[in-house]
């Protein structure tokens, strides 16, 4: 990227003058996330406390990163870049930057080292850092269901039950996507997670998958936005639902909605920041990033929404939720007790053939 260079040397000025606020012109930030309990997450760990620390930056929220990539598009065709940063999938990031809609990263110049001198290259976890992109979180698509909805002796406890509606009937809510229901087709099928991306890659594979899916299609209920699916749950309106472990950690915990999650076969994600090209608000962006995805910021998020941090540093530092007082631990994705038989969703397939699935499994939602 032509403005790589600048920001390298942006980044090591601003991370001197973090905190400082004298003579500084106001800035308007708008930041693109998810909404919901996660945004609520990232204002109370980071946008808040940077502000009372920067009184010259005024965040702007934006709920749209379920059409981030749409939305860097057309804002780069337009010439009129008014989003200053975003968060966004890995496999969407990596589109975005080959297209040349977001900045390259060096981590090791952009990003703050771990306390006791790690360079941020290797503390973030492996596999998360993207050429464009910044990990905050790890978390998880899971299954989630209603205990009520079934006998005592007769409680769902695996992926595999999804797709038993013999012994578990009721409608169930999916998102109407094809990541995470592809992939637990498979698993539900007898694929073991570690060779689902290799049956996934071939026509048969993908025709099986469907065929899993097709199963159990009149009793599917799909869902867009994060929100609806603990809302599906909580009205009554489904059995079982997927859904962000988050999310359904703050219905749960918070609403206290009568559920329970099911960790078998939890598809494990990263999400993140990336920052748009053309942007007029760059080097405050990167002061910004380079505080709010510190070893301390990235722990302070887990106070408020059961994200694991993506940095290792940050993991020792992680406690009990700041309004419940409940241990977070238990609730991270990749708590051991919870993370007995990940599926690692592969952003690199995902990049390859999301587009060729999107359009077949949009074809078959309306088939």
């Amino acid at each position: 990227m032509k403005l790589k260079t600048v920001l390298m040397g942006a980044a090591g000025a601003m991370a001197l003058s973090v905190g400082t606020t004298s003579a500084q012109d106001p800035v308007s930030l708008t930041i693109v996330s998810w909404g919901g309990a996660y945004t609520t997450s990232q204002v109370r760990a980071y946008h808040d406390p940077y502000m009372a620390e920067n009184p010259h930056v005024t965040i702007i929220n934006d709920d749209g990163s379920a059409n981030a990539l749409a939305g860097l598009r057309a804002q780069s065709q337009a010439g009129n870049v008014t989003w200053d940063l975003v968060d966004m999938l890995p496999s969407d990031a990596q589109l975005a930057c080959d297209e040349g809609l977001i900045l390259e990263i060096d981590h090791d110049e952009m990003l703050a080292a771990a306390p006791d001198g790690t360079s941020a290259s290797e503390d973030f976890l492996p596999g998360s850092l993207g050429e464009c992109f910044i990990p905050q979180i790890v978390y998880s698509t899971v299954l989630t269901y209603r205990p009520g909805a079934f006998s005592d002796d007769a409680q769902p406890s695996s992926i595999a039950d999804l797709f038993d509606v013999e012994n578990f009937p009721g409608r169930r809510a999916l998102q109407d996507r094809p990541g995470t229901n592809l992939e637990w087709a498979l698993y539900a099928d007898g694929v073991d997670p570690d060779d689902i991306y290799e049956v996934l890659s071939t026509p048969e594979g993908v025709d099986r998958a469907f065929a899993k899916l097709d199963t159990i299609k009149e009793h599917i209920v799909f869902w867009t936005e994060g929100a609806q699916a603990p809302q599906l749950l909580a009205d009554g309106e489904v059995v079982m639902a997927t859904g962000y472990n988050g999310r359904m950690f703050d219905a749960i915990e918070v609403e206290g909605m009568d559920a329970d999650i099911i960790w078998d076969g939890q598809v494990v994600e990263w999400d993140g920041w990336v920052v748009p090209a053309g942007g007029s608000n760059i080097e405050a962006v990167m002061d910004y990033l380079y505080w709010a995805t510190d070893t301390q910021r990235l722990a302070d998020q887990a106070k408020y929404i059961s994200y694991g941090p993506a940095r290792a540093s940050s993991a020792p530092l992680v406690g009990e939720h700041a309004d419940l007082g409940i241990d977070m631990n238990q609730h991270m994705p990749t708590n051991p007790d919870n993370y007995f038989s990940p599926i690692i969703l592969d952003n690199d397939f995902w990049t390859d053939y999301g587009d060729e699935l999107r359009e077949r499994f949009a074809n078959w939602m309306l088939q």
